[in-house]
């Protein structure tokens, strides 16, 4: 039996049915040592294979889970970007378990991952979320269990359903699961036609509480999926947020809906995002041009099987002379060069995520009547571009959020017949999330970083080693990189 560790201080938080911290404290400190005993019940369940008796097993009134706190929110104030540290932010708190209702399932997490959107999260910006969670819990009664001062993170996982909510009919304890992070309502017209335009969606872990770097989450019953057998815990939980986003921007008709013949300028083509974006092109007889910032990474996408890949650190772009201008004429040295490389073709699409520091020089070189689309912004989200190349050469700019159930679906059916690969580099203990949000911040990570929840060990949960076999290596393509 592997006992699950706990950390030696509880931090003081509100309990969901009081607003007094004095109380949470009294409560926590009760019941905290009766909590580990049934988690460790469910542990011990799930690494025995007996899903059947979790039904039975009484939820833990309380769970260990990644937060930040509303009362740091200003921690730092004055401080430039880069020098803003997750490590300070992030704390393992006990938490009390939320009221499980109508349409949801509360899951046991094995593991979980780091996606930007939690460094975004821990560094408060570009606002701390406690707005999004005030906004939400004004929208119902049982909503307002999410406007706590403090949010649990988080917006992936691989785990088994402990329990599930009235209504819900095709999960049921015991049911091994991954979970894509799109939280809706779906009492708007609007949101019929496709979710992700639903007035009332949002990222679960991020616009909601209790998300998945936690040892339990509570989600939507429509944001389960069957977890890929062939895959360990860690690396099932790793692609969930990022390959349905790519799915969505590259292959769907909601993005660009890429065709075979296509060329497709990725931008950080080995990292979270990029590296499912390659996979795609890859896989669906798109030429996908890489960019890159090492030969490091540039061996990777050979390995994913791109030939065409740029290292921008190498041939040293610099798109902005400084902090207010840009430089139009190294947007035509990188467009030279893309058409170099393709024998003279420009980009049907161009895969934008980086922003501000990118996107003058992808809307220049998108091919006349091509696409940029974008999302995420991680170097800014404030772009300029020259116009004149977008409207004179009728290029289009798509936004691309997420993924809607169905799309989340066809991404993660991908990954489950082994024709989608995670990519996992690293993982982490639960213990140190901050340290693994901050190699995200930093950029020193590659693909993804995942994090062990209730998983006492790496490579758990696997239960198709014939598939596995197949495609062990692949598999691994990113680990240790």
């Amino acid at each position: 039996m592997r006992l699950i560790g706990r950390p030696v201080k509880l931090s003081v938080v509100v309990a969901t049915t009081s607003s007094d911290p004095g109380l949470a404290w009294v409560l926590l400190k009760r019941y905290w040592p009766v909590a580990l005993a049934g988690m460790q019940k469910i542990l011990d369940a799930i690494l025995a294979g007996d899903h059947a008796e979790l039904g039975a097993l009484p939820v833990p009134e309380s769970y260990r889970g990644v937060t930040v706190h509303a009362d740091e929110v200003e921690m730092f104030a004055g401080r430039e970007h880069t020098d803003k540290d997750p490590r300070e932010a992030l704390h393992v708190d006990e938490v009390p378990t939320p009221e499980l209702g109508p349409g949801e399932a509360l899951v046991a997490v094995m593991a979980s991952a780091i996606n930007y959107n939690t460094v975004w999260t821990s560094i408060f910006e570009p606002m701390d979320t406690f707005g999004f969670l005030r906004r939400y819990g004004r929208t119902s009664p049982l909503a307002k269990r999410h406007d706590q001062p403090y949010h649990v993170v988080g917006s992936d996982l691989a785990g088994v359903v402990l329990r599930t909510g009235p209504g819900v009919n095709a999960w049921q304890p015991g049911d091994e699961v991954v979970a894509h992070c799109l939280n809706v309502e779906l009492e708007h017209p609007d949101g019929h036609n496709d979710t992700m335009l639903d007035p009332e969606q949002r990222i679960w872990g991020f616009e909601t509480n209790f998300g998945g770097l936690a040892e339990l989450a509570l989600v939507k019953s429509n944001q389960l999926m069957p977890k890929p057998a062939h895959l360990s815990w860690e690396e099932a939980a790793c692609p969930g947020l990022v390959n349905s986003t790519a799915y969505r921007q590259l292959v769907s008709r909601n993005g660009a809906g890429m065709k075979q013949g296509d060329t497709v300028l990725i931008w950080g083509a080995s990292g979270g995002l990029g590296s499912y974006a390659t996979q795609f092109a890859v896989n669906g007889g798109a030429t996908p041009v890489c960019v890159v910032s090492s030969p490091q990474k540039a061996e990777i996408c050979r390995k994913m099987g791109a030939e065409l890949i740029i290292d921008r650190s190498a041939e040293g772009y610099r798109f902005w002379k400084d902090e207010h201008n840009q430089d139009p004429k190294e947007w035509k040295r990188f467009g030279a060069r893309i058409r170099e490389l393709t024998g003279g073709d420009d980009p049907d699409i161009v895969f934008e995520h980086p922003g501000k520091e990118t996107f003058g020089a992808s809307v220049f070189v998108a091919k006349r009547g091509g696409t940029v689309v974008t999302c995420a912004s991680t170097s800014g989200f404030l772009h300029q571009y020259d116009n004149r190349y977008l409207w004179m050469n009728l290029k289009r700019i798509i936004g691309s959020h997420f993924a809607n159930y169905r799309e989340a679906w066809e991404a993660n059916r991908l990954i489950a017949r082994g024709k989608i690969h995670p990519t996992l580099s690293g993982v982490y203990s639960l213990e140190d999330t901050g340290q693994a949000a901050y190699e995200v911040h930093k950029n020193k990570h590659q693909g993804k970083v995942g994090v062990l929840c209730l998983a006492p060990e790496e490579g758990l949960g696997v239960r198709d080693n014939e598939l596995r076999a197949q495609h062990l290596s692949a598999i691994n393509r990113f680990r240790g990189v």
